[in-house]
């Protein structure tokens, strides 16, 4: 069981990342809590045809873990800005070095959200991203049950199965068998999947 001073929790996240370049481990491990929906949400949006959603989430993990301990305050950013900017570079390099044929249940992940676009991208390729995303999640809802809706709206905000099961009043179970019928219907559509 973890003895976390539970003062630290009234720590900024910035606060907590100089103590951990201390050598403070508890503080390292409240941040790795604090930003664990984060990693969820990060790593949500791939979905894994073949392969299973955990080696997205423990990539993420990595790269908040990354974050944690490269920060630097005398960038004048946020530490909630620079982790994301961490995790997603590290689901996105697990993605590019499956492509290599390396790790084969990371070779059919399949994103949801439109490529982020680099901070020279002009307003209309803004513009057309978001438009092509939002089409992208009409597309996916109209395939989808009202059940299967609810549970990818609240996996993509990152809540847990157990979270989901207790807001909806389901079984784990049926959370799970929702969210693998979604990858399916999803990977379907994009040629991804051959079987059912």
């Amino acid at each position: 069981m973890s003895t976390i001073d539970s003062s630290k929790n009234e720590y900024s996240d910035e606060e907590l990342c100089y103590l951990t370049a201390s050598g403070d481990r508890d503080a390292e491990e409240l941040l790795v809590k604090r930003y664990l929906r984060m990693v969820r949400m990060c790593a949500r949006p791939y979905f894994l045809a073949g392969g299973e959603s955990e080696d997205l989430i423990q990539e993420a993990t990595f790269g908040l873990l990354k974050a944690i301990r490269e920060f630097d305050p005398a960038r004048d950013a946020k530490f909630k800005t620079f982790a994301e900017v961490c995790i997603r570079n590290r689901i996105r390099s697990a993605v590019t070095t499956a492509s290599r044929s390396k790790h084969a249940p990371l070779n059919d992940s399949i994103p949801l959200e439109s490529p982020m676009l680099g901070n020279d991208a002009s307003p209309e390729e803004l513009y057309i991203s978001r438009e092509e995303e939002a089409e992208r999640m009409i597309r996916l809802r109209q395939k989808l049950s009202p059940l299967e809706r609810k549970i990818l709206s609240f996996f993509l905000r990152g809540l847990s199965y157990r979270e989901i099961s207790e807001q909806l009043g389901c079984p784990i179970k049926s959370v799970d068998n929702a969210i693998q019928r979604t990858r399916r219907k999803v990977a379907g559509d994009l040629g991804v999947i051959s079987e059912s």
